[in-house]
């Protein structure tokens, strides 16, 4: 079911792809002029492209439009009615296959590094941009459309209308793809995705239709004008980008200070982060949620650091009640002294506490942490089997039992090997 989902959508793009392609070739181009400047903005817009991927190779799940300014290019070629108040002719599969052959044209020195763009971004982009043109050009060139708005502010209101609708299409398919891959619920999936339409996702839709009216009124000028803000913002959001990027491999590497001194065995902070992210998943924890989840993680352990002598093995989880709590107080404390949000400190402090008294972060980091421990780094069936187990006879105090349940749902359907989606 899921690879089905995956090739369906791509296998519709192909066939967009091949027909707008094969539709342009042998009819030939309409409007060179209109094509070349709008497929060069949509090239630029792909040079451009931020390229924040970890050394996985998946991109950051808040890295949803990489290449803002190509989207929106594209998008005001498939509103474009008007050119200087002359009326436009093409039609919606050549808006298809100027936008493919742009962004490839585009995506070229990133493949020669390495870093082409993701079959699912493009994927997204041509069926996005097939709706939002299937939606207005028939209506335009046939003047249905003029004669149910005009050309005045209701135009401009139907306009971030069908924006609007196209940006929802892109959701929805997004979110289909990413629980294809993962396996996680579809609403929180979908949620996310929602939720980012508000930032960099609301300034493509605008500059769209503004690129658009643009163009209609003062000419294919209008372009290097209204692509200027998006340029800048696209700028700015890459530095964010670097800066969480930096900050949280700065996180990693105080986490692996246990591991390098000894106090944790190789790897557990990370895979314990893993577990905890996949469980958050599960239970339908947003994105921030799921940082602070990610955070809390991977520097659970952070208070070993105080002991005089370590725990055997690192193992948190068979310790009395009044050191396992003095141990996640001190990380508490360290974590706070990082300089982490705050909420994250908490959840550190907290690990130790009956899990009704818990935030909802610290009850998953526990589970995972335990489960880790009780497993020993291993992936046998036997031992993660006798693990669960033990975790379910704790679910009087120490683990919540829904926590529980959800970890065993995420090793039975797929175990781990990332901690975020791409």
């Amino acid at each position: 079911m899921r690879n089905a989902t995956v090739w369906a959508v791509r296998g519709a793009a192909c066939v967009l792809t091949a027909a707008g392609l094969g539709h342009t070739l042998w009819n030939g181009i309409v409007e060179p002029g209109t094509a070349l400047a709008f497929g060069v903005l949509i090239t630029i817009g792909e040079l451009a492209r931020r390229d924040t991927r970890d050394r996985s190779g998946h991109l950051p799940a808040d890295d949803r439009q990489p290449a803002p300014l190509g989207s929106a290019g594209a998008l005001a070629y498939a509103l474009l009615g008007q050119n200087a108040g002359n009326p436009t002719h093409h039609g919606v599969l050549q808006i298809v296959a100027v936008v493919v052959a742009a962004a490839l044209a585009g995506s070229v020195p990133h493949i020669a590094r390495g870093r082409g763009p993701a079959l699912d971004h493009v994927a997204r982009r041509v069926l996005t941009v097939a709706f939002a043109a299937a939606c207005f050009q028939p209506l335009y060139n046939s003047g249905k459309l003029e004669d149910l708005v005009g050309q005045g502010p209701y135009l401009v209101l139907f306009l971030l209308c069908l924006l609007g609708l196209s940006a929802l299409c892109d959701a929805v398919l997004a979110a289909a793809l990413a629980g294809a891959r993962t396996g996680w619920p579809y609403g929180p999936l979908l949620r996310d995705e929602l939720r980012a339409l508000l930032g960099i996702g609301s300034a493509i839709c605008a500059t769209g239709v503004v690129m658009a009216l643009g163009v209609a009124v003062a000419g294919l000028w209008a372009l290097p004008v209204f692509s200027v803000p998006l340029l800048l913002t696209q700028m700015s959001f890459g530095r964010i980008s670097a800066i969480r990027t930096t900050y949280r491999q700065t996180i990693t590497s105080l986490a692996r200070a246990t591991e390098i001194a000894g106090y944790t065995q190789p790897g557990h902070a990370r895979r314990v982060a893993a577990l905890s992210c996949a469980v958050g998943r599960e239970l339908g924890l947003s994105e921030r949620e799921l940082t602070v989840v990610e955070y809390a993680a991977l520097m659970h352990d952070i208070g070993q650091l105080s002991l005089v002598d370590p725990v055997p093995a690192g193992a948190t989880a068979a310790l009395p009640a009044a050191e396992a709590r003095r141990i996640a107080e001190l990380g508490g404390e360290v974590a706070r002294q990082t300089g982490v949000p705050a909420e994250v400190a908490v959840v550190v402090e907290r690990q130790a506490d009956p899990y009704r008294e818990q935030p909802v972060a610290a009850r998953i980091v526990r589970v995972a942490n335990a489960y880790d421990d009780l497993v020993g780094g291993t992936r046998h069936p036997s031992g993660s089997l006798a693990a669960l187990e033990q975790l379910r006879l704790g679910t009087a105090r120490d683990y919540q039992p829904e926590v529980v349940e959800c970890l065993a749902r995420v090793l039975r359907r797929d175990g781990i090997s990332a901690v975020r989606p791409g």
